[in-house]
């Protein structure tokens, strides 16, 4: 049975937390869930907090170009990579659900990109691909979004990728989802624009997580984004954008600008 875990802003102590989603609201957890899921005794309803991204991570560690359809698509690409293309987003860029993707001044045009992420549960570095599902704790949403005129113009993606919010995840982490063979969905103002299975990625999870282990130490709460689906395209302040995972959630935000519009 999938587990779901939760980070959450309670205004009433004015404190931030974690918790595991029940039927009857959230079971406050003492830590973050993949250093113990050992509960205080405490439940708390849902709709008297207001959810957060569900990590804290060090690093989000993100995979370009990892479908086959989304390279045949692509204009910065021929062929499908012979290694995982990873770029880094800075933990600034983490916002939860319902939290507002501000497109920047700077640029023109602002993607959304629908992705699954794989949170980690333990650390991790060297480790095997037939070792990876033991420090995987979990499966997330994540939207890894884009200015795609600064990507094209800076030839790097750092600036085009690392903006504040610029990294919606949530609203869950969870544990016990298969990854193999899940539908990844963008929907922009309700209309589905990406989809497409997990099992047509061109590297399959436990490969990611050893890979990118073989380069630099993966963290608790670590979290890696495997790459988008064809489909990308601009969102503009008004619209609202969701990713949705098959048996992991929905993740929805909407699009504002700097000045709050």
């Amino acid at each position: 049975m999938a587990e779901r875990y939760v980070r959450f802003y309670d205004p009433r102590i004015r404190r931030t937390q974690y918790g595991r989603r029940h039927e009857d609201g959230i079971h406050i957890l003492k830590h973050a869930p993949w250093l113990s899921v050992e509960p205080t005794g405490k439940t708390v309803a849902v709709d008297d907090v207001e959810l957060k991204a569900p990590v804290e991570p060090s690093k989000i560690v993100c995979i370009g170009l990892n479908y086959h359809a989304h390279v045949q698509a692509s204009q910065s690409a021929d062929e499908a990579p012979q290694y995982p293309l990873i770029f880094l987003k800075p933990p600034s860029s983490v916002i939860g659900p319902g939290e507002t993707i501000v497109h920047p001044r700077q640029s023109e045009r602002v993607d959304y990109e629908a992705e699954l992420g794989v949170v980690i549960g333990r650390k991790a570095r060297n480790i095997a691909r037939e070792e990876a599902g033991a420090f995987i704790f979990g499966l997330t949403c994540v939207n890894d979004v884009t200015a795609r005129d600064l990507q094209k113009k800076d030839g790097q993606w750092s600036r085009a990728k690392g903006f504040d919010t610029f990294c919606p995840v949530g609203p869950e982490v969870v544990g016990g989802v298969d990854w193999s063979d899940l539908l990844v969905e963008g929907i922009l103002n309700g209309e589905v624009k990406q989809s497409g299975r997990t099992s047509l990625m061109i590297f399959e999870v436990p490969f990611l997580v050893s890979y990118v282990s073989s380069i630099m130490t993966l963290y608790p709460g670590d979290v890696i984004s495997t790459g988008t689906p064809a489909g990308i395209a601009p969102m503009k302040p008004g619209d609202e954008i969701e990713v949705r995972v098959e048996k992991v959630g929905s993740l929805v935000n909407p699009v504002g600008t700097a000045d709050g519009h």
